[in-house]
């Protein structure tokens, strides 16, 4: 299912452009690569990282954040589930 290309981040991106959270690309020592801001609803991802850590970053958070999914298309509503059912039989 988890492909490293550049058109599943694309997805991913897309995921989260449509929820309430805010995704940002800086510079920063985090040490899981990404800060997450629950209260300002605001994520951010290493943008030194490669595609597949920045991949990785996001996965991580979309597994620790519940993410509403009523202003979500048809298309990414089916890849949250994906992912979500993912995260549960690993």
């Amino acid at each position: 299912m988890i492909k490293y290309t550049t058109q599943f981040l694309t997805k991913l991106e897309d995921l989260i452009a449509e929820s309430d959270y805010m995704l940002r690309y800086e510079k920063g020592n985090f040490k899981a690569g990404y800060c997450l801001l629950k209260e300002q609803k605001i994520m951010i991802v290493n943008k030194f990282f490669t595609m597949e850590g920045k991949i990785n970053a996001l996965l991580d958070i979309l597994k620790t954040v519940p993410l509403e999914t009523s202003k979500f298309s048809e298309k990414n509503i089916k890849l949250y589930e994906e992912l979500t059912k993912a995260e549960v039989s690993i």
